[in-house]
């Protein structure tokens, strides 16, 4: 039996330095001092830290990224709440097959979904590249904004939204004074995760940008087709960073139960 513990831990082991190694080398690697990116690294400096906002284009794609998510996640926001609360609240015909259509685009391959919306947003209507950016990451973002919101309104009580209909509130003015102040955390998670997804996408963005429109995903692959210094090493780790700091927000908002109960 203890043999069996010592091979599981072992395995364990492997596991975590399987998955956590190369982010570990990289953040090790993205203090080089020289000129080309090497591990272990020949000294340490922050000087490829500092030259991440020297380069102009990392800036401005930085902002186009933060703009799409954002706007990504409003449009996905306003079409993810009603859809989980009548698939939590109803039991009508063809349900299933509405949350099976919601959840595609999880299930899709994301090079798959990229090349369809290319076709037909980018090509077939000539949507301008902002627009098509946009229901790209909307599409993207709305089955997390669904599978969470969802989770959450599954440990909402409904009789207190029937108890409040029968002392005379409004189907609107229930939803929005009972509904979602129990959901809140729900709805933050639901943004926040969604905005994660959508922020580092490549697949769908690689096929929606354009001329002059790029994201920070596909602009660090754009720098490091030419460029073969720690810089990209460097901006990894402030975004593996700044996800963790959003992992940590959303852990403490729901917890993992959360996302393992349906």
């Amino acid at each position: 039996m203890r043999e069996n513990h010592r091979g599981l831990g072992l395995f364990t082991l492997l596991v975590y330095i399987f998955l956590l190694g190369p982010l570990l080398i990289i953040g090790v690697a993205s203090f080089e001092p020289g000129t080309i990116l090497k591990f272990p690294p020949q000294g340490f400096s922050f000087k490829w830290y500092q030259h991440i906002f020297e380069v102009e284009m990392f800036m401005k794609t930085f902002w186009t990224s933060v703009l799409v998510s954002f706007v990504g996640n409003v449009l996905a926001l306003l079409l993810g709440i009603p859809a989980a609360y009548a698939l939590s609240r109803f039991s009508f015909k063809g349900r299933d097959t509405w949350n099976a259509v919601f959840i595609l685009p999880v299930l899709i391959p994301g090079i798959v979904l990229g090349f369809i919306m290319l076709k037909y947003l980018i090509v077939a209507y000539q949507l301008p590249i902002y627009t098509a950016l946009f229901a790209g990451h909307t599409v993207i973002m709305l089955p997390f904004m669904i599978r969470v919101i969802a989770s959450s309104l599954s440990n909402f009580d409904f009789a207190v939204e029937e108890a409040a209909h029968s002392l005379g509130a409004g189907p609107l003015r229930t939803f929005f004074t009972i509904v979602l102040p129990n959901i809140k955390s729900g709805l933050i998670a639901a943004v926040l995760i969604a905005f994660l997804e959508s922020f580092n996408n490549v697949d769908i963005s690689v096929f929606m940008t354009g001329p002059g429109v790029s994201t920070l995903p596909i602009q660090m692959l754009t720098y490091v087709e030419n460029n073969f210094d720690p810089t990209i090493a460097a901006i990894s780790v402030l975004l593996m960073i700044f996800t963790a700091m959003l992992m940590f927000v959303i852990e403490r908002l729901m917890g993992l139960s959360y996302f393992t109960k349906k």
